[in-house]
């Protein structure tokens, strides 16, 4: 039996013609069809849900920073567009979006827990939890509730760590720290709430937290003396060796006409 025989080449060139055309058609058709399935109302952004402990922003607050980001479908929305616009937010820090079929976006939000002013007073920053600065209005009960850190750029986190260390140290006396600045010479400087301003030095963490606690253990004591409480300190200078000097209010010293005791 005789083998066939091979096609011709312009058969072969017109049966190749035939197959690439047939698979550009069933493209084509397949590209309309999904382009007329995305476009039906149906897979339109209808829904979006926020979540998270959020206490300074509301879904009222927040659909006119996101409404223009909103571009598109369920499938060709620009999420990381839908992120950033969420993350302009005040008070937002992190954001995360994502799909949810077929006409849906959930996004989870993250807000600043918001544990001191930064800065002076005339500046709208504020100090998280993890000594990160952000910006932001506080309301007067959060004015009044957090206390005022202040110290060089890029210093933030070593000023609240010292706070957290200082804040304890003052309590048993009846007093808050209500202001803890650090200069940029390194020289730490604390405001209570009773408005007396305590200069506390330099040096290690640990050295002046020594020297803030030997203050604080000796001050009742010298304030008795003069038959006054601590909450009668009007200013204290740790910076002296081997002993501070305070001035106490209704209390004058004979010896050199100063509202000044020496302790040592």
């Amino acid at each position: 039996m005789n083998a066939p025989l091979p096609a011709p080449l312009d058969v072969k060139l017109m049966n190749w013609t035939a197959s690439a055309l047939f698979v550009c058609c069933a493209a084509l058709v397949l590209a309309a069809g999904a382009r007329w399935l995305l476009g039906r109302p149906a897979f339109a952004i209808h829904r979006i849900v926020v979540q998270g402990d959020l206490v300074h922003n509301n879904a009222v607050s927040l659909r006119p920073m996101v409404m223009p980001s909103l571009a598109g479908n369920f499938f060709t929305v620009d999420l990381e567009a839908v992120r950033a616009a969420f993350a302009q937010a005040p008070w937002v820090r992190s954001v995360q979006v994502r799909r949810e079929f077929p006409s849906g976006l959930r996004v989870v939000l993250r807000e600043h827990d918001a544990v001191a002013l930064w800065g002076a007073e005339s500046e709208s920053k504020l100090l998280n939890s993890d000594g990160e600065v952000f910006e932001a209005e506080a309301d007067d009960e959060e004015q009044d509730s957090l206390p005022r850190l202040q110290g060089p750029q890029g210093q933030a986190g070593e000023v609240l760590a010292m706070y957290h260390r200082l804040a304890p140290v003052f309590e048993p006396l009846g007093l808050e720290l209500d202001e803890l600045q650090l200069s940029g010479r390194g020289g730490w400087r604390a405001q209570l709430d009773s408005g007396a301003a305590v200069e506390l030095g330099g040096g290690t963490p640990e050295a002046v937290v020594a020297r803030t606690q030997r203050f604080a253990r000796t001050l009742a004591q010298v304030a008795q003396q003069y038959r006054r409480s601590p909450e009668a300190l009007e200013s204290a200078d740790l910076r002296h060796d081997g002993g501070y000097a305070v001035r106490l209010r209704g209390v004058t010293t004979v010896s050199d006409d100063k509202a000044a005791k020496k302790v040592r």
